[in-house]
């Protein structure tokens, strides 16, 4: 396992047909497998809850890419408007952009992918998986994987919802989504927890169960027992 001394975070520029986004890119050298972040509604690849799963993933050797979907003057305008952080169609080519930068990346090295996504986000790596064969996993935190619409359909990554128990509209919206999909699912419901997981021990276990369902489906699993 990489230690933290090993972890060197890199600055990084993603182009995509209209814009250039800023990201990080971290990938530890032994990595056993990449996760791209799509941060939610309102937020950016500086969101602590994100950058705070990453580092538990990091150090459990898999590589991450927190980028913005957003450009400074969009995420202005979003901040007045609201609408470009429902324009699944615009974030999902952003990250679809995003994954084929980074495959063309040195660091790529055959790594398999992963998706993490959150609110919003989650619906963008939810129609991107869709339409690509090389998506390995991905885990949906307080996800509206209701956005992604018909696209459930043809999800083929194996899909891991974690939803607050005190978060019952998304609760709802993800079960709904999980009857649909054909994809292999699992749905864990933390306890006490509000959407944002901002309750104590909450986004220490969001971060134990990413873990977990990357490790699992993105390399070699360190410790298998859910309910640890």
């Amino acid at each position: 396992m990489s230690g933290e001394s090993d972890l060197h975070e890199k600055a990084v520029r993603v182009p995509t047909k209209d814009a250039v986004l800023d990201g990080d890119l971290v990938v530890p050298p032994d990595a056993r497998g990449m996760v791209l972040f799509v941060h939610g509604s309102g937020s950016s690849r500086k969101s602590p809850r994100n950058r705070y799963v990453a580092r538990v993933l990091n150090e459990a050797s898999i590589g991450t890419l927190l980028f913005d979907l957003l450009t400074p003057q969009e995420e202005r305008r979003d901040a007045i408007t609201a609408e470009l952080r429902f324009d699944i169609a615009l974030l999902t080519d952003r990250l679809m952009a995003a994954t084929d930068w980074f495959l063309d990346q040195p660091e790529a090295d055959d790594l398999r992918i992963g998706y993490f996504g959150a609110s919003t986000g989650a619906a963008a790596a939810l129609v991107a998986a869709a339409s690509r064969d090389d998506i390995s996993a991905i885990v949906s935190r307080g996800g509206r994987p209701d956005l992604a619409g018909p696209a459930l359909l043809r999800v083929a990554a194996p899909t891991l919802f974690i939803v607050g128990g005190e978060d019952p509209v998304v609760l709802d919206l993800n079960k709904q989504a999980m009857a649909l999909m054909r994809a292999e699912t699992r749905l864990e419901i933390i306890p006490g927890a509000t959407h944002l997981f901002e309750e104590p021990g909450a986004l220490e276990e969001v971060a134990r169960l990413a873990r977990m369902w990357f490790e699992g489906h993105l390399g070699r699993v360190v410790e298998s027992d859910y309910a640890a």
